[in-house]
């Protein structure tokens, strides 16, 4: 296989900030992996909160360039393998993951759902972010787009009151993430407040490694509780069957496609609703999110709909929230 590596600084529309950060750019690692006359894409965000850069993540990779393109690339599954005995950071796995699959559908010239057994018949609807701001800037966010379903990011002393607020400028369905930033105390006094004002649910309240505060929370909390940063790898799942309704799975952080596969089946298998997320990342990366939407109850890939100017086209979210998926094989895209 042919590697090219290539890193990118995606501008933001605006400043989008959680609890622990804030940023007006995204870099960005691009991943190609060239087979016969296909490629394939594949991309990885740096994320502070994990010290992951996108430097840290191309050293790795050039570390292991010349085994990489000596491999004898058959399937997604049988790279995975060999890039699991790889001093890679899940971040870095997570691209040449989603390269090999999205070269993979190419090869064989289906889309990546299809080759899955799955049908875009039916599939969740994203939401869109509205990052922690002034109030006045989060409704002037949220009327610059209509939307019918919104996830808000807290970490305030005033959230109820923030989503009060807000509530007064749309009839949109409301999910809210507080990312670690309330106690079990905060989240079970929030929770019937944040209903009676349309929320859906509450994704990672608390610490990720809280876990005998999740315990009490989910005996008490009137809302159904999805974990993200508790939720990282497929080891996590099992775990979080006890503390959680639900699992935010992150392709970047478990390591890609493959292994996100396997915690959706664990995931069902145990109960919880399965959801997967995004970065703030690209049309490469949310068009491999989007392979996954027949298999999920709900889904975050708004990534490059934050996004001043994207790098590439495959999969597209019109208004409203309708996927248009190219009929191009794999993940569907091509890099402007």
């Amino acid at each position: 296989m042919q590697l090219h590596l290539k890193e990118y600084t995606l501008p933001l529309k605006h400043t989008f900030s959680i609890s622990r950060e804030s940023h007006d750019f995204q870099p960005t690692m691009i991943v190609s992996l060239g087979l016969d006359d296909k490629i394939g894409y594949g991309e990885a965000t740096s994320n502070p909160y994990y010290n992951i850069t996108v430097a840290s993540m191309i050293s790795e990779i050039e570390d292991v360039r010349s085994t990489i393109e000596s491999f004898d690339f058959t399937t997604p599954a049988l790279f995975y393998e060999f890039l699991s005995t790889k001093a890679l950071s899940n971040f870095a796995r997570c691209a040449l993951d989603l390269a090999a699959n999205d070269l993979y559908g190419k090869r064989k010239g289906k889309p990546l759902y299809e080759l899955w057994n799955t049908t875009t018949a039916h599939y969740p609807k994203t939401n869109y972010t509205i990052g922690l701001d002034t109030v006045e800037k989060m409704v002037a966010k949220m009327q610059e787009l209509p939307w019918p379903l919104y996830k808000i990011k807290l970490g305030t002393a005033d959230d109820v009151a923030i989503v009060k607020e807000l509530r007064q400028f749309t009839d949109a369905i409301f999910r809210v993430d507080a990312n670690c930033a309330w106690s079990a105390e905060q989240t079970i006094a929030n929770a019937p407040k944040l209903k009676e004002l349309g929320v859906e649910f509450i994704e990672q309240p608390l610490k990720a490694d809280d876990w005998d505060g999740m315990k009490r929370v989910i005996k008490e909390i009137v809302l159904p509780v999805i974990a993200d940063e508790s939720c990282i790898l497929p080891e996590d799942v099992a775990k979080c069957a006890g503390h959680f309704h639900g699992i935010n799975i992150k392709l970047t952080k478990c390591g890609g496609l493959t292994p996100a596969r396997k915690m959706i089946a664990e995931g069902k298998e145990k109960g919880l609703k399965v959801m997967v997320g995004c970065m703030t990342e690209s049309t490469v990366g949310i068009s491999a999110i989007a392979q996954l939407l027949p298999q999920l109850d709900f889904v975050d890939m708004d990534g490059a709909m934050l996004l001043k100017k994207d790098i590439a086209k495959g999969v597209e979210i019109k208004n409203g929230g309708e996927v248009v998926f190219p009929k191009l094989g794999g993940s569907g895209i091509t890099l402007y």
